[in-house]
């Protein structure tokens, strides 16, 4: 795909080279080749985001919250912070019982 890019940037920039004017030139390497380069690959990259992004939301659901953060004083595990994931967990839990 990446070389499909180069070559389009390639002949809009020799299209730009042979412009009259340097104004000409900029605009045309911008309007022949950025601007359309970039939408194309923003279209036919959004599948690949679309896969990353669900790839990595389950990893993130699985990260526990709060254990691996370190208070700043002594290195130790920040243990107010831990004590209300603890109770906001209990609370989830309730209300998902709830709502079964």
């Amino acid at each position: 795909m990446y070389i499909v890019a180069i070559g389009w940037l390639w002949v809009a920039l020799m299209m730009a080279l042979t412009e009259t004017s340097l104004s000409a030139g900029l605009l045309s390497f911008f309007f022949y080749g950025l601007a359309p380069l970039a939408l194309f690959l923003w279209l036919v990259g959004t599948p690949a985001r679309r896969r990353h992004s669900r790839r990595a939301a389950p990893r993130e659901r699985r990260a526990p919250v709060g254990g691996s953060e370190r208070s700043e004083r002594g290195g130790g595990f920040d243990s107010a912070g831990q004590a209300i994931d603890q109770e906001v967990g209990k609370m989830d839990r309730g209300d998902a019982r709830r709502d079964e």
